[in-house]
């Protein structure tokens, strides 16, 4: 009768969950700047969960938990400025701490931070917008950029996930449209002011664009400001680089560009659309940003955040935009970010504020935020963790975690379910990390192995 029952169960929980992917999750929200006003349908994902659903075993014991924690946060690969914290997923009570609220530099674990202000203050089902609009006579037109740094440069890719936008499809609608008006020749310009001030931040290091880590953020741009997919290398340009695509592909598709030179241009409020096209929803663009560690990504969301919130989409905007979205989830306190991406060595978080976090957006009071964790890399298998916790096998699709990596640092942040099977949101950070590649990565992994041991 038990074994019934618990069947039944399971079979209501699937169905509900079903129900409302089907209906409430997934339904269209009140059009805003980043929304497009009638997203395309999305497929109802009925597989089950990649990894085992924690949160109902018994508390680890806390001696237990600090006995091995203690030990080893003494690995001489972290330095000597290190931070830990573990809390429960459920309840958000602490764990184990130590040095718990020492602000720290949190490297790409920052992109937690974003990922759940994005989640909050635009929703799951926003998407970023790029158009084309009438200029000022019915021959000129203004490709205006969205903040879609997933915009494709050429046609999509249909093996990238999520799936993206791209400059042929907004050519090829935009041709039919003049054709339509019978307008077979125009000048182009283009629209960048949706973000302001620099598109570096003051605090980021030189080298960050010539190396390939993140192209200057600008609110057009595609294939992430590279020179080409698959290539680290960055244009200098951003929206110039976008509008030689658009230009290109518009005369492929028969319209005649009188211009080749990118223009800038301002379009006006009420201006006639012509065509568009929409990026993934925000909680796919989450989820990227998270598994890739994607840097030209979440500086986007961080500003949209900033638009959203009624802040100067730069980075002092976003910023403070994000500072009053957490605010609102009463999760601000220990957390100074200076960017969205974590490339500013002047962000500190505390690792008890970290944690915490993570178990808001774990928490099934805040379904809305669940990306942040479906995002994060999977021990073994995934994303920026895929080719970690070789001497930890036992954690292998365990452990759900952010990682950060600057000069001097290394953290770890993210859920796993311990031996129990209690979920558990940790945050291990080190700022102080003595020279040595991997070593202090690998103390790291042994410490999230601890915690699901």
């Amino acid at each position: 009768m038990a074994l019934v029952t618990l069947v039944m169960l399971q079979l209501f929980v699937v169905a509900a969950g079903a129900h409302l992917l089907a209906s409430d999750t997934l339904t269209d929200k009140k059009p805003e700047p980043v929304a497009s006003p009638e997203p395309p349908p999305i497929p109802v994902v009925t597989a089950g969960p990649v990894l085992a659903a924690g949160g109902n075993g018994p508390l680890p014991p806390k001696g237990t938990l600090a006995r091995r924690l203690t030990e080893a946060l003494g690995d001489p690969a972290l330095g000597d400025r290190v931070g830990a914290a573990v809390v429960d997923a459920e309840t958000g009570a602490p764990l184990f701490g130590s040095d718990e609220d020492t602000g720290i530099t949190p490297a790409s674990t920052t992109k937690i931070v974003t990922a759940v202000a994005a989640l909050a203050s635009l929703g799951p089902d926003a998407r970023l917008s790029t158009r084309v609009v009438r200029g000022s006579s019915p021959s000129s037109i203004i490709l205006v950029g969205g903040g879609d740094p997933t915009l494709a440069g050429g046609k999509a890719d249909p093996g990238v996930y999520p799936a993206q936008a791209s400059m042929a499809a907004l050519a090829l609608r935009t041709a039919k449209a003049l054709k339509a008006a019978k307008i077979t020749r125009v000048t182009v310009a283009y629209d960048d002011t949706l973000y302001t001030g620099p598109r570096t931040a003051a605090s980021w290091k030189p080298g960050y664009v010539p190396e390939g880590s993140v192209a200057p953020v600008a609110a057009l741009m595609v294939d992430s400001g590279k020179v080409a997919p698959g290539d680290r290398r960055r244009v200098s340009d951003p929206p110039a680089a976008a509008h030689r695509a658009f230009v290109s592909l518009l005369a492929k598709n028969g319209v005649k560009v009188a211009n080749r030179t990118a223009r800038r241009a301002e379009a006006a409020a009420d201006a006639e659309e012509i065509a568009r096209v929409e990026s993934a929803p925000v909680y796919a663009l989450v989820e990227r940003a998270l598994t890739l560690s994607d840097n030209d990504l979440s500086e986007a969301l961080a500003r949209h955040v900033a638009v959203k919130e009624g802040e100067p989409a730069s980075f002092d905007g976003g910023a403070a935009a994000v500072r009053a979205v957490l605010t609102r989830l009463r999760a601000a306190d220990g957390v100074q970010v200076f960017d969205g991406s974590g490339l500013s060595p002047k962000n500190r978080i505390t690792p008890a504020a970290l944690a915490r976090l993570v178990a808001v957006a774990a928490s099934p009071a805040n379904p809305g935020l669940h990306p942040v964790i479906s995002g994060m890399p999977v021990a073994g298998f995934t994303g920026t963790l895929g080719h970690r916790f070789g001497e930890s096998d036992s954690a292998y699709g365990l452990v759900r975690a952010k990682t950060g990596t600057l000069d001097g640092v290394s953290t770890l942040a993210g859920t796993t379910t311990t031996g129990d099977g209690r979920l558990v949101a940790f945050a291990f950070m080190a700022d102080d990390v003595p020279p040595g590649w991997g070593k202090a990565e690998a103390a790291l992994d042994r410490l999230a192995a601890a915690v699901a041991g």
